[in-house]
Order: C-alpha cells, then sequence, then structure tokens
C-alpha cells in the first residue's frame, strides 16, 4: 500500500512539473493580454533591446501595438512615432503621452527613441 501511495505521489509531482514547465516554455507572453502594469514593465524590457535601424515591423513584433501613434509625411519622407506606455503618472484610467516612450520612424526605420529625441522632433 506504501508503494502505491509513493507511486502516485510521484507521479502528481511529474504531471506538476511538467505542467509548469509547459506553462513558463511553451505560453508566448503578448503584450496585449497583459495588465497595464506588467505591459509597462514589459515595454521597458523590451525598449532596451532595440537598436537603431530597426525596422517599425521588427518593433511590432516586439512591443506590440503601441499605445498612441502620431504620423506625418513631407516632401522626402514619412515619419510616424509610436508611443509604449513605460511609467505610472496619473490613475486615471487613459494613457497619455507623457507616460509614454516615443520611437521615432523615418521611412519604417527606427531613427531615436526617448523624450529628448521626440522634444526635438516637434521643433523641427
Amino acid at each position: 500500500m506504501n508503494s502505491k501511495v509513493i507511486r502516485l505521489i510521484l507521479l502528481g509531482a511529474a504531471a506538476y512539473v511538467t505542467f509548469v514547465f509547459m506553462v513558463i516554455f511553451l505560453y508566448p507572453d503578448k503584450p496585449e493580454n497583459m495588465d497595464w502594469q506588467d505591459r509597462e514593465e514589459y515595454n521597458k524590457v523590451q525598449i532596451t533591446k532595440l537598436s537603431l535601424g530597426a525596422t517599425r515591423e521588427e518593433v511590432l513584433a516586439l512591443l506590440g501595438s503601441p499605445d498612441i501613434t502620431e504620423a506625418k509625411m513631407d516632401s522626402e519622407n514619412s515619419i510616424q512615432v509610436m508611443f509604449y506606455r513605460t511609467q505610472h503618472v496619473r490613475a486615471d484610467g487613459l494613457t497619455t503621452q507623457d507616460e509614454c516612450t516615443p520611437l521615432l520612424f523615418e521611412n519604417d526605420l527606427l531613427v531615436a527613441w526617448g523624450d529628448g529625441a521626440y522634444q526635438s522632433y516637434l521643433r523641427s
């Protein structure tokens, strides 16, 4: 009888370890499935992985849809600014630009990010 109980305990432990492994390694972290606090932390980590010259599609694959976006086109270039929430400012239920990190794209290539880059873009 004791050997049956031990076998059931070992079988249950093995099933639990298998389930945990599958959840951790096989369940993808998708930004759209996260709550706002997890999404902020996720965005912060992913933005540190960016490099200048990344395509807009690569950034979208890494970070998901932006919280806010702006775009304009002049005679030579298309400019897009995508804002990703990275800090909590007000508990009002809205995501505003001051709670986001801006990513600036020129002709679908990442050319700069951060508030200083965005302010410089606004002045130009």
